[in-house]
């Protein structure tokens, strides 16, 4: 009976449940950020290839 007490004031299972929120959450802005910003980034590269075949054209 003293043991199931003591599972139930042990708090290191709590401390696992923020971390995998945290982490959960870190991921999804992530994701959210490169969606958003992968065209971007890929329209960039585009407009400097093109520059550079023009230049050397």
């Amino acid at each position: 009976m003293k043991s199931f007490f003591r599972r139930l004031s042990d708090e290191s299972a709590v401390t696992a449940i923020e971390y995998a929120l945290l982490a959960g959450l870190i991921a999804v802005v992530l994701v959210i950020t490169i969606t958003v910003l992968g065209d971007q980034v890929k329209l960039l590269f585009v407009y400097v290839k093109d520059q550079v075949v023009l230049a050397l054209s």
